[in-house]
């Protein structure tokens, strides 16, 4: 734990070239908080920051202590728990924010598929990965021994991520998820929640578990009719999951449902 703000938790070596700040914002949708990573050989004296976080100075501090000098800053994606201090963290660094989107980018032509960030004694590859959001990143991380992914919300680290309809694609998720497979046993470096130990194993959870959702959809639509308001269809596929999570299971349900259309 930090000693200055104890309750931003500092996580050093998750792997030999990953460290990870956990926010101060945890709830139901962000699990334990967001995980602010930090990207940089052994001994290198600068980091590649990725996800900064919600708007919170203590946060900020944390991060930009234990970064030293700040190359990059990355954003997975634009939802405010990963990217509403990217302004002010620009601001205090003077480094570059990269997106995908182009209102999150500051003092940087943007971040896409194929764009590869090297600093701080590292190779970051970014590949497109659409479907929780239509601006979702994920980074490629290689240490010479063992690939490391960073998925933002696209995979968690503990339980399963939302298809954020309308700007998330139920179809475009299934193909990222796919195309994660393909990392194999590459570590999962998450926006939120632990690490966990396999790309492959994660994606296959993950498609599994859209698949058996997708059919609890489309026998709900058979039971309660075509026209059936998709807050209906949760009452009754998200009977077993706590309400809080209905509003975000609802935007899923709006996925499947159009997904089950075409």
């Amino acid at each position: 734990m930090s000693a200055e703000h104890p309750l931003y938790e500092v996580r050093r070596d998750v792997t030999p070239y990953a460290s990870v700040v956990l926010a101060n914002n945890p709830d139901h949708m962000t699990l334990d908080g967001t995980n602010t990573w930090l990207l940089r050989a052994p001994g290198n004296g600068e980091a590649i920051v990725i996800d900064p976080g919600p708007e919170d100075v203590k946060h900020l501090n944390v991060v930009g202590s234990e970064a030293g000098k700040v190359a990059h800053i990355l954003l997975t994606h634009g939802h405010w728990d990963h990217s509403e201090s990217a302004r002010a963290f620009h601001e205090m660094t003077g480094a570059p924010v990269h997106a995908l989107d182009p209102k999150h980018r500051y003092g940087s032509e943007g971040l896409g598929e194929g764009d590869v960030i090297e600093a701080a004694g590292v190779v970051v590859n970014v590949i497109g990965t659409p479907g929780h959001t239509a601006d979702s990143l994920c980074f490629v991380l290689d240490d010479g021994e063992k690939q490391s992914v960073l998925t933002g919300d696209t995979i968690l680290g503990r339980g399963t991520t939302v298809v954020a309809w309308p700007d998330g694609v139920l179809d475009d998720y299934l193909k990222s998820l796919e195309r994660l497979k393909g990392y194999g046993a590459a570590t999962v470096l998450p926006g939120h929640g632990p690490e966990l130990p396999s790309a492959v194993d994660a994606a296959t959870y993950y498609l599994k578990h859209r698949a058996q959702r997708l059919q609890q959809v489309r026998d709900a639509v058979a039971e309660l009719g075509p026209d059936v308001e998709p807050r209906a269809v949760v009452e009754k596929v998200y009977a077993d999951v706590d309400e809080k999570l209905w509003d975000a299971a609802e935007l899923s349900v709006r996925a499947q449902l159009e997904y089950i259309k075409v």
